[in-house]
């Protein structure tokens, strides 16, 4: 196992990126757009991977690794869902998503 402070990058840009989806789905739930359901569903999705995965790296969690791999996964989806709208709060969480995604700790763990 890893001394949790080596992840203290890796949980502020999940923690941002965790904080921004859930300024994104709250600002889509807002504006009452049906054609923003699957951006508020991948957003939610996201920010909760992001914040468990923190907390496990947190925690030192030999689980760090899969957790990893599904916040990477979740991040890419989040980021491609949100790019194709246009609204600022949108692009912002696209932008964090995809920062977490392209993290090297995510892509080879």
């Amino acid at each position: 196992m890893t001394d949790q402070y080596n992840y203290l990058d890796q949980i502020t840009a999940y923690s941002s990126c965790a904080n921004a989806c859930e300024q994104c789905a709250s600002a889509c739930l807002r504006e009452k757009d049906a054609g923003h359901y699957r951006c508020i569903e991948l957003c939610r999705d996201c920010a909760d991977l992001c914040r468990l995965t923190a907390t496990l790296m947190l925690r030192d969690s030999p689980y760090v690794a899969v957790a990893s791999q599904l916040c990477r996964i979740a991040c890419l989806a989040c980021a491609e869902e949100c790019i194709q709208h246009t609204s600022q709060h949108c692009q912002e969480c696209a932008h964090a998503c995809q920062q977490c995604a392209d993290d090297p700790l995510l892509e080879t763990a």
